[in-house]
């Protein structure tokens, strides 16, 4: 089953933080796939999916970020109203809690990737396969 790996980086909440991390990753000639931010006062949680992702942890561990890798689920649905939904509801029903998710309009015309952290990420695979879900392992 497809898989992605994601990068999180833990950020300051300082200008200019995030503008590091775009310089760093463009300096090591890596491109974004998709990206979100979570943030506090105090900090936020960059996370990334980047087309070389080894690259990228070397890059930005050399530039002084902390970085975690995590297993996520990416799935190909229709950039229509209620596509979302369907999907959801299919983790509602099998009782597998959805940590967070983001998307990114990259890939096929007329498709959306939502990128999901499951709280039970090989039960979330299961449920994505039996369902006859198109998953993507790389952006």
């Amino acid at each position: 089953m497809a898989e992605l790996r994601q990068i999180s980086v833990f950020l300051e909440n300082l200008a200019g933080r995030l503008g590091e991390v775009t310089h760093v990753l463009a300096d090591a000639g890596v491109n974004m796939r998709a990206i979100s931010i979570a943030d506090t006062a105090d900090f936020g949680i960059l996370r990334l999916i980047v087309d070389d992702t080894d690259k990228s942890i070397a890059a930005l561990k050399a530039a002084g970020f902390t970085t975690r890798l995590t297993n996520v689920a990416a799935v190909e649905i229709e950039d229509k109203p209620g596509s979302l939904a369907k999907v959801m509801e299919l983790f509602q029903q099998s009782k597998v809690n959805i940590e967070y998710l983001y998307a990114s309009l990259e890939g096929k015309a007329g498709k959306a990737a939502v990128i999901f952290k499951l709280s039970d990420h090989e039960k979330g695979l299961e449920i994505v396969r039996e369902n006859g879900l198109v998953t993507i392992a790389s952006f």
